[in-house]
């Protein structure tokens, strides 16, 4: 069979098609850029935008099951998740994974769920991934400036996320259940400059911000007073899910969640180790 997966070349998108073709399936990977998607080799690499509906109707063509996400342009929620549903389901697609973005329903959760099409919710908690943000700070300075030093996250492998939706999209007994994807600890700001420290073989400094120092960074990053207050929730008043140790990876795919140490191996190189 043939898998679509949207957003490709994301966070994502990109282990999960190679995860795929690794175990012998047929991908064909949706990106706006084909020409600097730089995917593996054997991907079917086709032009789309699931915010853009006639862009679609090739990507669809001869798909058995898809992985797709919530949002289109500038992360905003697709306003055309009926006619992506409509799509799909005309081209023969029999299943679905869906990348959640938020706790709540999304249209396209909505529109695949009124479609009866067959569909797995995949709902991660903070990636890994996000740590890159540290990475120019460590490079240059040895230093990472951040607030809230009590705050914990159960902070996921982006590959992780990706193995649950390969198994969801291949295997049996997945359709109509929503998986919570945490990594196998919770750790706080400073524990995780520890483990970069000990990968990286090198001191980094852990310098705590005070609320208004990041309140004043978010603002300079532009984020409006609803982002800055939604930031402030996840910091302060997280909910539950954000940090408790879930085993979700191993009863999906049969193997132990990635280490937070494991992913700064892999990344080491950002953070100029």
């Amino acid at each position: 069979m043939t898998i679509l997966v949207a957003g490709a070349t994301g966070n994502v998108g990109r282990p999960l098609v190679a995860q795929l073709l690794a175990a012998g399936h047929q991908v064909r990977g949706l990106t706006r850029n084909p020409a600097k998607a730089n995917l593996p080799e054997g991907t079917e690499v086709v032009a789309g935008n699931l915010s853009d509906t006639d862009s679609l109707a090739k990507a669809f063509e001869g798909v058995t099951a898809a992985h797709l996400i919530t949002f289109g342009d500038d992360f905003a929620p697709l306003t055309n998740a009926e006619e992506i549903v409509a799509l799909a389901k005309k081209a023969g697609v029999r299943k679905v994974t869906v990348l959640k973005g938020d706790v709540t329903k999304s249209p396209l959760e909505e529109a695949v769920e009124a479609g009866g099409l067959a569909w797995t919710y995949l709902s991660p908690v903070e990636f890994m991934s996000n740590v890159l943000e540290w990475a120019d700070s460590v490079k240059d300075e040895g230093v990472i400036r951040e607030g809230f030093a009590t705050s914990k996250s159960a902070m996921v492998h982006d590959a992780d996320i990706a193995a649950v939706a390969a198994a969801a999209l291949t295997a049996d007994g997945h359709n109509g259940k929503e998986y919570w994807i945490t990594g196998p600890e919770a750790l706080t700001p400073p524990e995780k400059v520890k483990v970069i420290s000990e990968v990286l073989g090198r001191d980094i400094k852990f310098i705590e911000l005070s609320r208004d120092e990041i309140v004043s960074q978010w603002r300079e990053q532009g984020f409006g007073d609803e982002d800055v207050e939604f930031f402030l929730t996840m910091r302060t008043n997280p909910p539950e899910a954000g940090y408790t140790v879930l085993p979700t990876v191993q009863e999906v795919t049969g193997k132990p969640a990635r280490t937070f140490k494991q992913w700064v191996t892999e990344n080491a190189a950002a953070f100029g180790g």
